[in-house]
Parts: C-alpha cells; sequence; structure tokens
C-alpha cells in the first residue's frame, strides 16, 4: 500500500523539520514546501493526500494558498498558525480548509488529527456505493448517484457536489461563501443566492431526508446526522 503523503507548508525550518520527524515516524512520506509559491510547485510534481499550512508567510501567505489549491481540488487542508481566534478559524473554513490547529501545539496531536482526517474521507468516498451513517442516505461516489431508503434519486451535478461537501464536513457549520467558493470557485461572479436555490432543490429531492441539511440564521447551513 502506498503511504500516505503530505505536504507542509511551512516558513520557520526548525518547525519544518520536527513535523517532518513526526509524520515519517507515523509512516507518512513527507514533502516540504517554505511558503506557498513553492507548495504549489510540490503539488505539481508530487501526489498529495494532505496539506498542513501555515499562514503567516513570505511570498504567498497560507489563505492564498488555500484558495488556489481550491480553485482545482479537494485535497484535504489543516491550517496550522499562531492566531487561535474564532473569526480567523472561521476564515479558513471559508477558504477550503478542513481543520484547524493553533500554536503551540503537540506534533502527535497534529498526526493523529492528520490521520483521523483521512480516515474520515476515506470510509466515505473509497467504496463505489457507501452508506451514510446516521441518515438513509447512500451515495456512489463513482457513478455520481445517491440513494434515499434505497431509491436513486436524480441530482444535479451542483446538488451532488454540495451534498458531498456537506457529508465530508459533517457537523461543521457552514457559511454561504464558503459553500460557494468551494462549489463555483472563487472567480463566481453571480449571486450568493444561488446557494441558497440549489439547497432548496437540494432539500427537496432528498425528501424525508431534507432535515439534514439545516439553516443557520444568519450564517449559513450544517449538515446534522440522526445518531
Amino acid at each position: 500500500m502506498r503511504k500516505r503523503t503530505l505536504l507542509i507548508v511551512e516558513d520557520e525550518a526548525r518547525l519544518r523539520m520536527v513535523i517532518t520527524d513526526y509524520f515519517s515516524q507515523a509512516n507518512w512520506y513527507v514533502v516540504e514546501a517554505e511558503n506557498g509559491r513553492d507548495a504549489i510547485e510540490r503539488l505539481a510534481e508530487n501526489e498529495i493526500d494532505l496539506v498542513i499550512t501555515d499562514i503567516l508567510m513570505p511570498v504567498m501567505d497560507g489563505w492564498d494558498l488555500c484558495r488556489t489549491i481550491r480553485r482545482e481540488s479537494n485535497i484535504p487542508i489543516i491550517v496550522l498558525t499562531s492566531k487561535a481566534e474564532d473569526e480567523d478559524k472561521l476564515r479558513g473554513y471559508e477558504m477550503g480548509s478542513d481543520d484547524y490547529i493553533g500554536k503551540p501545539f503537540s506534533p502527535k496531536v497534529l498526526v493523529a488529527k492528520a490521520n483521523s482526517l483521512l480516515d474520515r474521507i476515506d470510509g466515505v468516498f473509497s467504496a463505489s456505493k457507501t452508506a451514510i451513517t446516521g441518515t438513509r442516505l447512500a451515495i456512489n461516489s463513482l457513478a455520481h448517484e445517491v440513494e434515499v431508503n434505497g431509491k436513486i434519486v436524480s441530482l444535479g451535478p451542483k446538488e451532488f457536489d454540495i451534498l458531498l461537501y456537506f457529508i465530508k464536513n459533517r457537523g461543521i457549520v457552514l457559511s454561504r461563501e464558503s459553500i460557494l467558493n468551494q462549489i463555483w470557485g472563487y472567480n463566481f461572479d453571480g449571486d450568493i443566492r444561488v446557494v441558497d436555490t440549489q439547497i432548496k432543490r437540494l432539500r427537496a429531492k432528498i425528501g424525508d431526508e431534507a432535515d439534514l441539511i439545516q439553516t443557520v440564521p444568519r450564517y449559513g447551513y450544517k449538515f446534522a446526522v440522526k445518531l
């Protein structure tokens, strides 16, 4: 089995070395970059499974890196920064990051977060047809088909992508901006209300499971499974 490959983007060489050592000991292959521009080059040269990036870096910072990656890829991203305020966390999620850890941190915890994130993603998308725990939904990611209570429903491409994005981020409140950027891209110049329109259609099509997609007033939406 191929080792999981990490791209660590951090301008502080000593911290980069520590993170590399811990992930290497955990049987990961590690690729290093010291800023966002270098990271883009490494992504083009390697098959990367996870990006861990600092925010405050020269040349290209972590925000711009997240933005650039999300235009082309759904590679999982963990944001690593000394900034731990809620607004920075929300901005990280809006930029398309999957998790957030503030400095100082335990390298062991970082490795555990990385493994947990990829295990969860692999569990959802590895099989051609996967039942989503806590729901009556099943998704065939290869055929782009969704079943509700055993019956196939026809979703449009954007509706399907939104549903996958919700499942990947189950339990996390997603702003309309983050959904728009993830599904339509940062260069989309249409109205943000397109998000509400697509989610209304998605809810209608998944019928009895529509209440899985909860509206969070004045912010966005959350996919809440029935445990």
